[in-house]
Formats: C-alpha cells, sequence, structure tokens
C-alpha cells in the first residue's frame, strides 16, 4: 500500500467518522491532503466528489443524515464485526482479537469506539506497517466495505467514499466472499456453530 492509497484512507476515517465541527474545521486540511498526497489525477478528482457534497450540508443537517444511515440501519453500519458476525455474541471474542491486533502493531487509539469500528480501522491501515494480520485485516474490510456500498443508494451523500475506497484502496472481494460474509453472518446466530473461517 503506497501514500497515495493511505492517504487516502485517512481522508476517508475522517470523512465516515461522526460529522462534528472538526470536521467542517478540517475542510482546507483534508483538501490540501488530496493535493500533495494523491497524485493520480483520476483518484484526486473522484475522492473531490466524493466528499464535496458532505460539505455542503450544514453541521446539524449532516449529523441527521449520518445518524440515519450509519447508526439506524444495520446493513450501513460502520462495526465490522457486526457486517461479519451480525448481533451474535461471538463478537466479543472477535472485538478482543481485533483489539490485540491494533495492540500489537503499536496503535494509540484516541476514541471511544469499539475495536471494530471501520473509520478508526482506515485510519489504522493508513499508519501501519503492512504485515500478515493487516492484510487479512484489508480482505476482511473490502468485503465489508463492497457490502455498504452495494447497499447505500448511488444517489446518497456517502456512496462516493465507499466507491473511492473499493476503486482506489480496497481489492474486489469475490461474489463467493460476499456470499460467505452474508452465510456467515446469518449463521453466527447458532452457538453451535464453529467459529467464522474469516479469523482463522
Amino acid at each position: 500500500m503506497g501514500p497515495q492509497e493511505r492517504a487516502i484512507l485517512i481522508i476517508a476515517s475522517r470523512v465516515l467518522s461522526y460529522p462534528d465541527a472538526d470536521l467542517f474545521e478540517a475542510k482546507e486540511d483534508i483538501n490540501a491532503c488530496m493535493s500533495e498526497e494523491i497524485p493520480s489525477v483520476a483518484a484526486r478528482n473522484r475522492l473531490q466528489v466524493a466528499i464535496n457534497p458532505l460539505f455542503n450540508f450544514k453541521p446539524e443537517e449532516l449529523q441527521q443524515l449520518y445518524v440515519s444511515i450509519f447508526d439506524l440501519k444495520a446493513k450501513f453500519g460502520l462495526y465490522l464485526s457486526a457486517h461479519e458476525l451480525g448481533d451474535s455474541p461471538k463478537r466479543g471474542a472477535a472485538l478482543i482479537k481485533l483489539q490485540k491486533l491494533i495492540n500489537v502493531a503499536g496503535y494509540d487509539r484516541t476514541d471511544n469506539e469499539l475495536a471494530d469500528y471501520i473509520p478508526m480501522l482506515l485510519e489504522f491501515l493508513a499508519v501501519s506497517p503492512e504485515t500478515e494480520n493487516s492484510a487479512r485485516l484489508v480482505k476482511r474490510l473490502s468485503v465489508a466495505l463492497q457490502r455498504i456500498k452495494e447497499h447505500l443508494p448511488e444517489n446518497n451523500p456517502y456512496y462516493g467514499i465507499f466507491s473511492v475506497l473499493m476503486d482506489f484502496v480496497f481489492p474486489q472481494p469475490t461474489r463467493e466472499d460476499i456470499k460467505k460474509l452474508e452465510f456467515e453472518r446469518e449463521e453466527a446466530d447458532l452457538e453451535e456453530l464453529p467459529y467464522p473461517i474469516m479469523y482463522k
């Protein structure tokens, strides 16, 4: 993963986090990051088109939109293990594994979110060295991000961010990967089933 991909991850992490006042104050910094760290004209233009609509909202309007999309609808949720395991109690073990991965990498978290919060994981990948564990995390995130993208209407203001991530950063998951995620998510609610293969 090169500097351009890492820059896109940083910007996406910020834009996909809850849109507090800091987001609007960071607009110029985000634009500067795009200009300085994303040499591809295609990637830079796509990212600019993706984030511009968000800054056309008033802060309170964007906050309401964000909650209505990501907090109230499970298929758009920003928690990785929820996409993989639904409401299964096995999510607890998955969160512990993710937190261990983050701790081992030396990443210093400054939020109060769960360890599977996707915006935080995007930033984690942006600043962490590439390892076997991070490569597995990239694959897991690619499936979850594609799932969100496929469910979001194309006219949704947040659709463009997921589109840029899947076109310029993450590998395209196969149809089998998507089906496997859906199957394991449904089956995870049955306690007798083994731990999902994605965590092995």
